[in-house]
């Protein structure tokens, strides 16, 4: 998109949001801006960092009454969000004692580059940390890493399926593609075009092309996991897993499909995935709550007692940016830019943001609820998103 539409955005955003803000009653209560939310975001997680001593230990998430971040080790598949957080932090405020941070705690995630392949998430643990850094600091042996496991990662390709085996160590499925696996194609086509074989750019769009056609359903909710066969490349059916079940709208998986096709039409052009990204998002924002904040899942039963998943917001916040700077039509920009804000808003309020509960920034997120795991509680992929949400809003701002 270019800067005067870029302009032109920004410009018609601002009067719809007054005219629409005009019509509420005036509260003496002042909107805190993007910039006051990243700054104290900054200066905690600044203060997060003193006790962590061990870098490869990394925060997962906060389930003690200390409010202390539980730790886990690199082959996590949380790991890389932490170092991301603190390049992002380091991104908006320039602190160097972030940047060393950021250095200490990305470099122990080298190993998995240049390890046999478990699963998919090596786009997580690698391009949220060495893409970061490499990003803000040009740093050629990041980019060296970064190219080595795009190669990894290329090994859980089946030519067959046509898509990355995302969890070998599920045997129950005999090929495995999950929707999250749309965010690790990024890491993909960002080797294919800095020295990376060309292969990789069309095993990350056959990619997408399968998960396309088989885990999104017709009426644009996702399934959580596509079953194949890995002998023929048959699609077997599609599950729930981490959802409530096989045939309801898991929040997260939801946003992974909306950033992830966003971003392959991005990177190729291909209509059919920015239509998808559309139809995604559209689908997500008319089963939101009033709140504005979705449950973890939107069809369990136990709505509206059911936890919600703050992680969803912000990840639908970064992915609905992503599609307001490539959408055409200038209604679809303003909804888009508006609904991305609106998540970020809300994130930002007391009933969200954890202020001096706790070490972390948002509360109230849900990770695994089918196995009783994360529920209702700080994760660090929440945190990320948030964060780099909040630097997205801040340079369509700027």
């Amino acid at each position: 998109m270019n800067n005067l539409k870029l302009i032109f955005l920004i410009a018609v955003s601002s009067i719809f949001l007054n005219c629409k803000n005009s019509s509420k009653e005036s509260t003496s209560k002042k909107e805190i801006t993007v910039d006051e939310v990243l700054k104290s975001s900054s200066g905690k997680i600044k203060e997060a960092l003193k006790p962590l001593k061990v870098y490869d230990s990394l925060p997962r998430n906060i389930e003690n009454e200390e409010g202390k971040w539980e730790l886990v080790g690199v082959r996590d598949w949380c790991s890389g969000f932490w170092p991301g957080v603190l390049w992002y932090a380091f991104e908006f405020s320039g602190d160097k004692e972030l940047k060393q941070a950021a250095e200490n705690f990305t470099a122990p995630l080298k190993a998995i580059a240049y390890s046999p392949a478990s699963d998919h998430d090596i786009g997580f643990q690698i391009y949220c940390s060495f893409g970061n850094g490499y990003r803000l600091t040009d740093n050629e042996a990041y980019k060296e890493i970064m190219l080595a496991a795009a190669d990894t990662l290329a090994t859980l390709y089946n030519p067959v399926v046509g898509s990355i085996h995302s969890w070998p160590i599920k045997p129950q499925y005999p090929h495995n593609t999950i929707i999250d696996n749309m965010m690790n194609l990024e890491l993909l086509f960002w080797a294919s075009k800095n020295g990376g074989s060309k292969e990789l750019y069309n095993i990350a769009v056959s990619h997408a092309e399968v998960t396309m056609k088989n885990l999104v359903r017709p009426d644009y909710s996702t399934y959580h996991l596509g079953s194949f066969d890995n002998k023929t490349g048959d699609f077997i059916k599609g599950v729930a897993h981490q959802g409530y079940a096989d045939d309801s709208m898991w929040a997260r998986g939801q946003t992974w499909g909306i950033y992830g096709f966003a971003f392959s039409y991005r990177e190729t052009g291909i209509e059919d995935f920015l239509n998808t990204s559309i139809k995604l998002a559209d689908k997500f924002l008319e089963r939101l709550p009033e709140d504005g904040i979705p449950f973890w899942d939107f069809d369990d039963p136990k709505i509206p007692n059911a936890p919600k998943d703050a992680s969803a917001a912000a990840i639908a916040a970064c992915g609905m940016l992503e599609l307001a700077g490539l959408v055409k039509e200038d209604d679809l920009k303003i909804k888009y830019y508006n609904a991305a804000k609106r998540f970020i808003d809300i994130l930002s309020t007391n009933a969200y943001l954890s202020n001096d509960k706790n070490q972390a920034l948002l509360m109230h997120s849900t990770g695994h609820h089918p196995k009783n795991s994360e529920i209702d509680m700080p994760i660090i992929y929440a945190d990320y998103y948030f964060m780099e949400a909040l630097l997205r809003l801040k340079k369509w701002k700027s």
